[in-house]
């Protein structure tokens, strides 16, 4: 607006000058002369501003959260790790200040970690609906059909059916649509160094430090800047949601091109989760169903079998004496564990878990995790097969 009214004063004065005869001034003919320069001048600083403008928004649009400058390179617990980082593994210290110097701390990450206030009680039936549902099972369809490949070469090679690659995966990001746009470096050395109060808090940051530690050897193992690490706010990467460690550790170049990407290689992906269940216990010749649904007696001498830790470990004989049954033959000799999956107000859902639905939750520490793996895949493989 004051650009516009300037100009139609100056013109004004123009008209009158013209109308009494009187020659231009030299400045007045100067300033004629530049008047369309700085009307240029003003649109180019408009230009400027929206093109930074439309940067900042890209850059936000890049991440989950707006992050804010902490001087992490003061904090005495951060100088300590940065020391044994650089004794441990040889690292060039002003090379980690210079690192640290970019990292900003991310609340919404704090926050995301509280513990849950007292709320209803659990409920599988409503936690599964989130899992089970269309979006998660076309997609699911969608992926198997365009990796039938690598699924059917990892299910040979480890033995993993491909409806549990596919349950995982569906689970973890809907096959790579929300993988997480949080810059791990941001995530990890937050909570490393300012996890929220909780009980665990000094285990759960002794965790996220020696995460923050893979993150910075990886980045340095494999030559990419670690700040294009994207994740989630825990810091889990890529289309499985593998956390740094486990990307050194169990992830495998499953597509052959010379490097591990768990962010854009579904192959890579797909055999990388096949792999890490073989880590964590996963038997091939466990074959026929992970589950199979039981009743309980009234006289609640089963009770013992219940939270004995993750893993398949009691016997079908010692079970059916305590007043476990199921309708299904089981078979010979397979240890199992009693899973109960409460439904709030309504009945606990009782099954026998075998090994590998064991396997499933060293990927995450939960009953409900493992169940929705196994009927998202369940889902998507009959989806499939009535196309």
């Amino acid at each position: 607006m004051t650009l516009s009214l300037r100009n139609n004063t100056f013109s004004s004065m123009l008209l009158a000058l013209a109308l009494a005869g009187t020659a231009l001034a030299p400045s007045a003919a100067a300033a004629a002369s530049d008047a369309p320069s700085k009307k240029a001048k003003a649109g180019a600083a408009k230009k400027d501003k929206a093109g930074k403008a439309a940067k900042a928004a890209a850059a936000k649009k890049s991440t989950d959260y707006e992050g804010e400058f902490v001087n992490f390179g003061q904090w005495k617990e951060v100088n300590q790790f940065l020391d044994e980082m650089a004794g441990k593994h040889g690292f060039e210290r002003a090379e980690l200040d210079a690192t640290i110097a970019k990292v900003r701390y991310v609340d919404s990450a704090v926050q995301l970690m509280k513990p849950a206030p007292p709320g209803k009680p659990k409920n599988w039936q409503a936690y599964s609906k989130l899992f089970i549902e269309p979006v998660r099972i076309n997609g699911g369809v969608k992926f198997w059909n365009e990796n039938r490949e690598a699924l059917a070469r990892a299910e040979a090679l480890y033995g993993v059916p491909a409806e549990v690659i596919v349950g995982i995966i569906g689970v973890e990001t809907v096959y790579g649509a929300n993988t997480g746009r949080f810059r791990i470096m941001d995530a990890l050395t937050t909570l490393a160094f300012a996890y929220p109060l909780a009980p665990s808090r000094e285990a759960r940051m002794a965790f996220f430090k020696g995460e923050l530690e893979s993150t910075l050897l990886y980045a340095r193992q494999t030559g990419v800047d670690p700040f294009s690490l994207l994740g989630s706010y825990a810091g889990a990467v890529g289309l499985p949601q593998f956390m740094p460690s486990s990307i050194m550790k169990y992830a495998v170049d499953f597509d052959g091109d010379g490097r591990i990407d768990l962010r854009n290689s579904a192959t890579d992906a797909i055999g990388s989760v096949a792999a890490f269940l073989v880590q964590h216990g996963w038997r091939r010749d466990d074959t026929g169903p992970l589950v199979y649904q039981a009743t309980v007696s009234p006289s609640r001498n089963w009770e013992r079998y219940i939270n004995q830790g993750l893993e398949a470990k009691f016997r079908q004989q010692d079970l059916m004496s305590a007043g476990v049954v199921t309708t299904s033959s089981l078979p010979e000799g397979m240890l199992f564990g009693l899973v109960d999956l409460q439904n709030g107000s309504e009945p606990t859902e009782f099954w026998l878990a075998n090994n590998n639905f064991f396997a499933i939750t060293q990927y995450n520490r939960s009953y409900f995790y493992a169940m929705s793996v196994i009927e998202l895949g369940r889902a998507v493989k009959l989806s499939r097969r009535e196309m």
